[in-house]
């Protein structure tokens, strides 16, 4: 079995491929910046590390054959993380990187973090190592991580103007990314989005809703480039709706 390394492992993405391994069998790594807490039961090898600067990335490469990058930032200090785990898997041979995209970075230009994203994707295909990336639609707890954190408001704020989501879920993203970790490395695969295309405002009203909230759902609007692409389908794949899970059957497990 493959030895696999997960940056981001203890994230909402990282768990499931860790756990997909893990039922495989090959022996996981994860990579935090926390020290492993004394009731963290996973059967994997912990190492704690800062991707920023680089620290702990050394050990945790070493005799590797697959690095799932999942752990990701916000801004510049993506393409910075990015760099650095590239620098510590060619040091430590030549393992087959995977990496998780979003669909549509190349298609809103103007949001900073889709830049950021789209450059480290640059970053891999150039690293010279045998790579992998998947780009996947935005994960359903992303809209109820919104709501959540917007609770305290007198109102909740989302995309608004006739902006659509494909949203997925996050275990069925990691099962895939599990799949490729222990394929051949392919190159930039197919795109991964969920069952159904909704409006932002509907999905957030659906999330308010579940959250036990009772406030009003307020519309917010892009700048115009980025609103219209948006708009005009930017952020979704109809021809890759591989994912089986619903907003609603999201919202009724959680």
């Amino acid at each position: 079995m493959s030895v696999i390394l997960v940056t981001g492992g203890t994230g909402t993405l990282g768990r499931e491929v860790v756990a997909r391994l893990l039922e495989d069998e090959h022996e996981v790594r994860v990579l935090s910046r926390r020290s492993r807490d004394e009731g963290e039961r996973l059967p994997v090898r912990w190492f704690t590390g800062d991707l920023k600067s680089g620290r702990g990335l050394g050990p945790s490469m070493a005799g590797v054959d697959v690095v799932v990058h999942c752990a990701t930032t916000a801004g510049r200090s993506d393409i910075t993380a990015t760099r650095r785990v590239i620098g510590a898997a060619r040091e430590a041979g030549t393992p087959h990187l995977v990496y998780i995209s979003i669909v549509g970075i190349d298609r809103v230009p103007t949001f900073p973090y889709y830049r950021a994203k789209l450059e480290c994707e640059r970053l891999v295909e150039e690293s010279g190592l045998p790579w992998t990336i998947l780009r996947a639609t935005q994960f359903h707890n992303l809209i109820t991580r919104l709501v959540h954190a917007q609770r305290l408001l007198p109102a909740v704020f989302t995309l608004g103007g006739g902006a659509r989501l494909q949203p997925v879920e996050a275990a069925e993203v990691g099962r895939r990314l599990a799949e490729l970790a222990t394929s051949e490395p392919a190159g930039r695969v197919a795109d991964m989005a969920g069952p159904e295309i909704r409006s932002a405002e509907e999905l957030t009203r659906e999330a308010v809703r579940a959250e036990g909230l009772h406030r009003p759902v307020l519309p917010l609007r892009l700048p115009a480039k980025s609103f219209r692409a948006v708009r005009e389908g930017a952020l979704l794949a109809p021809e890759h709706a591989d994912g089986r899970v619903s907003f609603e059957e999201f919202l009724a497990r959680h």
